[in-house]
């Protein structure tokens, strides 16, 4: 009498509607215990078997009438035939079906206790298989429905006969009914033991496939940055092609002379250099929050603003403040090349640019590239062209949101490719708190009055023209009457 969960038989690798199969399916078990087709006929079958024997007892004994004995033979083929009929619209309307069986299992038992006369140790039994049949349906409004089933047939057939009374019980009865109770007791025992172990089976290989799925997870992690793939993977960003408009802070960086030493080293040696070059200034890149957006050979491309972003400007500091410890750390990476035979000193140069770009997924449906496109773009490759080695060049639009912080200096215009004007440039100095009292360099910009002054540039010979025209300056100033 217990139903089951109906399986769902469509593979995984079918597609999309297999997600659907796997949907209704989950919906079913919030009503039905996991129990093969075999389960529920073998414990209907038991009930139908127990109520066709006491009911056999009881008319022998003379306790009821002849015409019950039609009654038997629905008991002996009603499981066998209703397990058939039923399979073709149990596929279409499982719950359905599952609900009108079981009340229909309990408004039969019903009837038959009651045309019985009600015997009290039979009932008892039989009462006993139909209430664990009842709980197993996994719902306390459905359970109460089958309680209700179950007086409803009781009190049809106490209106139906003449006149009832409650007949003594046959031993023979009871033993049947008692030997009907303790088979239903083994076998819903027995099938809940397989249905224990099958779960546990299943447990153990969902835990497998978990552990099989994070390590595929992590292994395919480290093809996006860690930004985007947790975005995905939280449900935040969705994979399609898909783009929008961003004002965003653009870094590009490559290894001055690369080129020349590749021609120099064997692949391995290479190959190590690079790996141990990218892996630093990856681990760099994630401190500062910024989002790598891919390796080219030596060449680093890095944007912030996206998918997370902390403001334009805090997103500026973070990405100068990135390209600072880049530049600090690269002479702790020559002294171990140095000591690896590496002579040729290898110095990394940047571009910073900010602007609105065009940030998504392009590419096809098969295979996209979470990337970003625009002039500003264009613009931050030039500036690291541009730039000397051991150079960071920033363009005034990130000069305008970083100097506070950050002390830079004037380098002119350059003529960069692809824009028709000259683009303003400035170079990147140190964090304005780090340049301390013995700092080489020193900047004043006032209304009428501009200094930018580099102690390390400065040539022993040129001294003196400096002196000269600071010591004008003071005079100038010392005697005429500023307002």
């Amino acid at each position: 009498m217990t139903t089951r969960r109906p399986v769902n038989s469509t593979p995984p690798s079918q597609g999309p509607g297999s997600h659907q199969n796997a949907t209704q399916e989950l919906e079913l078990f919030d009503d039905f215990t996991i129990l093969p087709i075999s389960a529920e006929f073998n414990s209907r079958s038991i009930v139908y078997l127990t109520l066709g024997g006491t009911l056999i007892s009881t008319i022998t004994y003379g306790s009821i009438s002849q015409f019950f004995a039609l009654i038997v033979g629905f008991c002996l083929a009603y499981p066998t035939l209703i397990r058939y009929l039923s399979l073709p619209l149990r596929r279409r309307y499982p719950k359905k079906i599952g609900y009108f069986l079981i009340l229909f299992d309990a408004l039969f038992v019903g009837l038959i206790l009651v045309a019985m006369g009600l015997p009290i140790m039979p009932s008892i039994f039989i009462l006993i298989m139909a209430n664990a049949s009842f709980i197993a349906v996994g719902q306390v409004s459905a359970y109460l429905l089958c309680l209700l089933s179950l007086g409803v047939g009781g009190g049809a057939m106490f209106l139906l006969l003449p006149s009832f009374k409650i007949t003594e019980p046959v031993l023979l009865t009871s033993l049947i009914a008692a030997l009907g109770t303790s088979l239903y007791v083994a076998i819903t025992a027995f099938y809940t033991n397989q249905s224990a172990r099958r779960l546990k089976a299943a447990r153990l290989e969902m835990f497998q496939q978990n552990e099989k799925y994070r390590t595929l997870s992590r292994k395919v992690s480290k093809y996006l940055s860690p930004q985007v793939w947790a975005n995905i993977f939280s449900g935040k960003q969705d994979v399609k092609l898909e783009t929008q408009r961003k004002r965003l802070v653009i870094f590009f960086s490559d290894i001055k002379g690369f080129s020349e030493l590749s021609e120099q080293m064997e692949a391995e040696a290479l190959t190590a250099l690079i790996n141990t070059y990218l892996t630093a200034m990856s681990r760099i890149v994630m401190k500062h929050g910024g989002t790598i957006d891919k390796f080219i050979g030596d060449a680093i491309m890095v944007f912030f603003g996206d998918p997370d972003s902390k403001g334009v400007k805090r997103d500026a500091d973070a990405c100068v403040a990135m390209a600072i410890e880049m530049r600090k750390h690269m002479k702790i990476l020559r002294q171990r090349w140095k000591a690896q035979g590496i002579q040729h000193p290898l110095e990394i140069r940047m571009g910073i640019n900010t602007g609105y770009c065009t940030v998504g997924n392009f590419g096809a449906e098969t295979r996209m590239d979470y990337t970003v496109l625009g002039k500003e773009v264009n613009l931050a490759s030039r500036l690291e062209s541009a730039a000397e080695p051991g150079e960071i060049l920033i363009s005034y639009e990130t000069y305008s949101l970083v100097k506070d912080r950050i002390l830079c200096t004037e380098k002119g215009q350059i003529k960069a490719k692809g824009f028709s004007r000259p683009i303003p440039v400035y170079q990147v100095v140190d964090f304005r708190k780090d340049l301390g009292a013995k700092r080489s360099f020193t900047e004043l910009d006032l209304d009428g009055f501009s200094v930018s002054v580099d102690m390390e540039k400065i040539k022993n010979y040129e001294k003196d023209k400096i002196i000269d025209a600071l010591e004008k300056i003071k005079q100038s100033l010392v005697g005429r009457d500023l307002n």
